[in-house]
This record gives structure tokens, sequence and C-alpha cells, in this order.
């Protein structure tokens, strides 16, 4: 029986589950949905400026970041094999400290980030089309949103099969890359880098962010079919995938195109595509990478609605966001709610800095799940000694993450962050005093 000190036990079996959700989801499509999160805008839109860094040891760059990821990665597996709920994050920190001031800090920030990133990720999409239509980014940007938000409301299953046909076609696109690169693999010598390893290093910390959303798996716990198994499998399968992908279209990118033509190009992708196969080919890249955009926000408005709605139905934010659509069986005022604070953001100012407010604020997340399940493990509620050494990495990792951001990402940061603790004092004595039992 798994640890109930203050959630109550939550069942992990297959059908419905106990809070209403639809458990229909099974290993394939966890790992398509997990897939789908990482190998998401990311890889199209940082293959470029991780090139002006790491040169053509960028390959190397992306090793490294699934190395960091992995250790966090592993730690949700663990976790998410004893706490398999929509709650997540949320239920972990409650679990290994007792508190549900410092669980909600956590949920908050996932929420927070994943919002943001819905936006900013919507805003690159609208980008793109800006440039070709010459219609505000921001239309294009609140349009995705609402259509990606419908589908999610429509229901798991159909957001999984929309997912699962999204994801075929952007990590067909990264196969294109590889295929295309395959005749010029071992024309270039793969370690140049001229920066060094501080180039490699700071190639790092920008690729982090095509790997973060690994952690979107443990969220739809709840609508899949025998979590306690399938989650951990869908998370270390989804990492492994995405690393060998990732990596082989690194080093065919760098052989197609010299690494001082691609350095800081946003289009990266799609410039390799039309260098070594022509201009149509550098076009449907670049629809290609719309829709690996429109399959991430998908993902992000799943991820988002459904920790609001594990953490309403622990009694940590308001009743209504826990409440479930009686035929589509989705948190439909969570989805709506997240939506439109998505929508809210899509008028902030700089995407880049934003983006990394988001990533300041989920490696925090990152460090407390670590540092949960070392906390946890110690107590003898999680077996495992390499698990506890994957946490102790990931708190090592996360920290010098942290430590690689600018003052202005880490002060705002910081202060959303205590925005979160306040909203707790304010909210929390109008919430219900005990909690839903899953």
């Amino acid at each position: 029986m798994m640890p109930s000190h203050i959630w109550g036990r939550m069942e992990a079996g297959n059908g419905e589950a106990n809070g209403g959700l639809k458990r229909s989801i099974g290993l394939f499509g966890a790992v398509a949905y997990g897939v789908g999160t990482i190998v998401g805008a990311g890889v199209y839109a940082l293959m470029g400026p991780g090139v002006a860094n790491a040169s053509n040891a960028v390959w190397l760059a992306f090793l490294l970041a699934a190395i960091i990821a992995s250790f966090t990665g592993l730690c949700y597996a663990k976790l998410s094999s004893v706490y398999p709920t929509a709650g997540a994050e949320y239920d972990y920190v409650g679990e290994a400290t007792g508190s549900k001031f410092l669980a909600f800090v956590v949920g908050w920030l996932v929420i927070l980030s994943s919002i943001i990133s819905m936006a900013a990720v919507a805003l690159g999409f609208g980008g793109y089309l800006q440039a070709i239509t010459g219609t505000p980014a921001v239309l294009f940007a609140a349009t995705l949103i609402v259509i990606m938000s419908v589908i999610n409301f429509m229901g798991i299953k159909e957001s999984i099969i929309a997912n699962i046909v999204l994801t075929t076609i952007e990590v067909a696109g990264v196969a294109i890359i590889i295929f295309l690169g395959a005749g010029f693999l071992g024309t270039v010598d793969y370690f140049e880098t001229p920066r060094g390893m501080d180039g490699i290093v700071a190639a790092v910390g920008v690729i982090f962010f095509a790997f973060i959303g690994f952690e979107g798996l443990v969220k739809i716990g709840e609508e899949v079919k025998d979590p306690a198994r399938t989650i951990p499998r869908a998370l270390i399968l989804s990492l492994i995938i995405s690393t060998a992908l990732y990596v082989a279209a690194a080093l065919s990118v760098v052989s197609v195109v010299p690494y001082q033509e691609l350095a800081g190009s946003t289009s990266a992708l799609a410039d390799v595509a039309e260098a070594a196969a022509g201009p149509e080919a550098g076009l449907a890249m670049s629809l290609i990478a719309l829709i690996s955009t429109a399959n991430t926000v998908l993902i992000l408005s799943i991820a988002t609605s459904r920790i609001a709605y594990g953490m309403s139905k622990r009694s940590a934010l308001p009743e209504f966001l826990s409440r479930v659509h009686p035929r589509e069986k989705t948190p439909h005022f969570a989805i709506l709610t997240s939506s439109v604070l998505a929508l809210l953001f899509c008028i902030a100012g700089d995407i880049e800095f934003v983006a990394n407010m988001a990533n300041y604020t989920m490696f925090i997340v990152f460090l407390a799940v670590d540092a949960s399940l070392l906390m946890l493990w110690r107590r003898d509620m999680v077996k495992g000694a390499w698990f506890a050494l994957a946490a102790v990495l990931g708190v090592a990792a996360s920290l010098a993450m942290l430590a690689q951001f600018d003052l202005g990402v880490t002060l705002l940061s910081l202060g959303m962050t205590l925005l979160g603790m306040l909203a707790y004092k304010l909210i929390s004595p109008h919430l219900r005093s005990e909690p839903i039992r899953p």
C-alpha cells in the first residue's frame, strides 16, 4: 500500500479514476505523449542557438542535457509509480514534507511555468506566421491556444489521438533531417568547438529547454491504464527516443551546413533541408515546425489543466477547478482558466525573457522533486539506492542550472515564487479544511 498520511489512499487501477477522469491511455499513447512533449518546438527553434555556442559539438551538448534531464526523470519515474495522480509534484512534495504550504508553492510554480510556456510557444508560432502574412503574432497565438484548448476539452482520448498524429509529423521532420544528413556524415570534425567547454556548457543551458516537458507525463497519471507501471516505462522510453533523435539530428545539421552559417538561426532545420534538398524541402520543414509548435501548446494545455485539477482535488485550489464535465470527462473549468491566463500572457514582453522565467521556475520544481525523493527514501517510503543517487545528482544539476540565468530572470522568477507564497496565505482560509481523498 502506498503512503497516504496526507492525501489518503490513491487508487491506481484501471477503469475510471476516483475523481472521474477516464483511464483510456495505454503505453503507446503515453510514449507518444511523452515524445511529443519533449520533441516539440524546442529542437526546431533552439538548434541554431545551440550551434552558436557549441559549434560542431552541439550533439555533445544535447547528450549532456539529456543526462542532466535523466537524473530528475528517474525521480519522476519512481515517484509516479508510487503516486500515480494528476497532482504530481504537489503530491510528491506534500508527502515528503508534510506541508501543504510547500506543496502549494511548488504546484503554483508548475502551473505558472506551464502557462507562460504555453504563451511563449504560441507567440513563436504566431511570430513565424506574422513574417509570412504580416498579421500580428498575438492573433495567431491566441487562435492556436483556443483551438488546442478545445481539443483538450473534447476528451483525453481525442487529445492523445491528435497528439499522436502531430507527434508523428514532428518526429518525421527530425527523421527527414537525419536522413538528409546521412550522406554528409564524417565530413566535419564533430568535436570542433572554438569556445571550448564554456561553449558546450552555454549550449546545454539553451538546449535544456528542448528536454523540459518530460515531467508532463505524470500529469496524466489518473487517465492512464495501470499508471504505476505505464508512466515510469513511458517516461524513460520517451527520454531515450528523444535523445537519440536529438543527437542524430545535431550530427546531421552540422554535417550539411557549416556551423558558422547556422549559428543563431531560428530555423536551422529548415535551412538544412533547403541546403540538402532545395527550397521545397525547406518550406516543408517550416510547416512541420509550425505543427510541432501547435502540438507543444496542446501538451502544455493538458498538463497545466491536470495539475490545477489535481491540486483542487486536494483542497489547494478552489473547488470548481476539480469539476469534471459530465460528458467529456475532462476538467473543463481548469482548462478554461489555464487557457485564459495563457491568453493574457500572450501580451507580455520579450518571448525569450519570459521563456527563461519558465525555465527558472521549472528548475526550482525539479530541485524540489529531487529533494522530495531523497526525503522519502530516507524514511524508507521509496525504495532503491539508485534512485536516491539520481536524486542527489539531480539536486546538484538543478542548482548548477539555476546559476546560469541572468539577474533579471532570477529576481523576477523569485518574485513569482514569493507571489505564490502570498497567494497561499490569501487563498487557504477560503478553501475546504479537509482534502478530498482521490
